[in-house]
C-alpha cells in the first residue's frame, strides 16, 4: 500500500478528534473498511467499528500497542478478525454471502409428493415388526445351539449311559431299555434313612402329581433305586414305597449290580460303621435325576429345590425336547 503525502502524516495525534493524527492509517491508499459478513461484528457502518478504533488509538498512546507510525498500521489492520455474530441487522444491503447462510435441515423438495400419515405408520410398523421377528429368530437359534451343545457334552461325559440290571418289587428283571420312550425321575436312597430320603421321596411324588394334572404332557415314570441291597430286598421296598406315589417303582439287586447302577449316574455311596445292634447308615449323594426318552441324563435336583420348581423344570425340558440323532451320526 502507498501512503498519501500531507501534513496529516507527520502531525501528532489529536486526543479530542478522530481526524488526521488520530487515524493516520486512514490515509493508506486503497484501504476500505472491511465489510460486515455474518460471523463478524466489525462493519464499516455502525458504532462497533468506532469503539474498536478508539480502543486501538488508546493503546498506541499508552505504549501498550507498540510504537505508533506507518509500519504498525498494517499489523493493526491484520488484527481485525471475525468474532461471533452480534446482530444480523448489521449485514450490508443485498444478498448475504453464501458462507454466512445458516445451515438448513434436509427437507422434502417443494412440490414433491408426501405419503399419507396412515401409510407412514404402516411402513414404520412393518420395519418394527421385521426387527422384532429377526431378534426372536436369533434368540431361538441361540437357545437351540446352547441346548445342542449341552446334550453333546452330556453324551460325551456318558452320564446315565451305562445300562443297569436290577429287579423290581415283583422280582422282574429291569434294565434301562425297559424305560426308553418315557421320561424318568430317579432317586437313589435306602429304606432305613431317618429323614432325608423320606423328604426327597415326598418331594418327588408331589412333583409327579403336579405334572400328571396336564394330560398333554408325556408320561413320567418315578423310580427309587436302593443303595443298601443288603437290607432292602423286594419285600422291604414294597412295604416302604406304599406311603408315597402309587406308581413309584422300587429297584434292587446284588451289591455289584447296585454299585454299577450308582456308578452310571456318578452317585457317591459309602456304608458307615455298624453300631452294637448291627445298624448302619449309608452315606450317598442326595440327588434326583431326570432322564429323557432317549435314556440320556437331562438334569438333576438337589435338596434345595422344591416340588414346584422340579415340576416346572421337568415341564420345560419336556417342551423343549428334541429326539437325539444316533450316536454314530454326530
Amino acid at each position: 500500500m502507498i501512503a498519501m503525502p500531507g501534513p496529516c502524516r507527520d502531525s501528532p495525534p489529536h486526543p479530542e478528534s478522530e481526524g488526521c493524527g488520530a487515524g493516520r492509517w486512514r490515509h493508506l491508499v486503497g484501504y476500505r473498511p472491511r465489510p460486515f459478513v455474518c460471523g463478524s461484528a466489525l462493519s464499516h457502518r455502525g458504532p462497533a467499528l468506532s469503539r474498536y478504533f478508539r480502543f486501538r488509538r488508546h493503546r498506541r498512546r499508552t505504549g501498550r500497542g507498540g510504537a505508533g507510525g506507518g509500519p504498525k498500521a498494517p499489523a493493526m489492520l491484520r488484527s481485525l478478525r471475525p468474532i461471533p455474530r452480534l446482530c444480523p441487522a448489521l449485514c450490508p444491503p443485498g444478498p448475504c454471502p453464501a458462507r454466512c447462510q445458516p445451515r438448513r435441515r434436509l427437507a422434502v423438495p417443494p412440490g414433491a409428493p408426501r405419503l399419507p400419515l396412515w401409510q407412514r405408520l404402516c411402513a414404520a410398523g412393518a420395519v418394527a415388526g421385521a426387527a422384532a421377528a429377526g431378534w426372536l429368530y436369533v434368540r431361538h437359534e441361540k437357545e437351540r445351539r446352547q441346548r445342542s451343545r449341552r446334550l453333546r457334552q452330556l453324551r460325551r461325559l456318558a452320564l446315565g449311559q451305562g445300562d443297569f440290571q436290577l429287579r423290581d418289587t415283583a422280582g422282574a428283571a429291569r434294565s434301562k431299555a425297559d424305560f426308553l420312550g418315557r421320561w424318568v425321575l430317579l432317586y437313589f436312597g435306602f429304606t432305613h434313612c431317618p429323614d432325608v430320603c423320606p423328604e426327597e421321596l415326598e418331594k418327588l411324588s408331589r412333583a409327579v402329581e403336579l405334572l400328571e394334572r396336564d394330560p398333554a404332557l408325556p408320561p413320567l415314570q418315578p423310580l427309587f433305586v436302593t443303595v443298601d441291597p443288603e437290607r432292602d430286598d423286594a419285600a422291604a421296598l414294597e412295604r416302604y414305597l406304599r406311603d408315597f406315589h402309587p406308581r413309584l417303582l422300587g429297584l434292587t439287586g446284588t451289591p455289584e449290580q447296585v454299585r454299577a447302577a450308582a456308578g452310571a449316574f456318578r452317585v457317591y455311596v459309602s456304608a458307615g460303621p455298624r453300631d452294637a445292634d448291627g445298624d448302619y447308615v449309608v452315606d450317598h449323594s442326595v440327588l434326583t435325576f431326570l432322564v429323557d426318552p432317549d435314556g440320556v441324563f437331562r438334569d438333576c435336583y438337589g435338596r434345595s429345590r422344591t416340588a414346584e420348581e422340579v415340576a416346572r423344570s421337568v415341564r420345560g425340558h419336556m417342551d423343549a425336547y428334541e429326539p437325539l440323532p444316533p450316536a454314530d451320526g454326530q
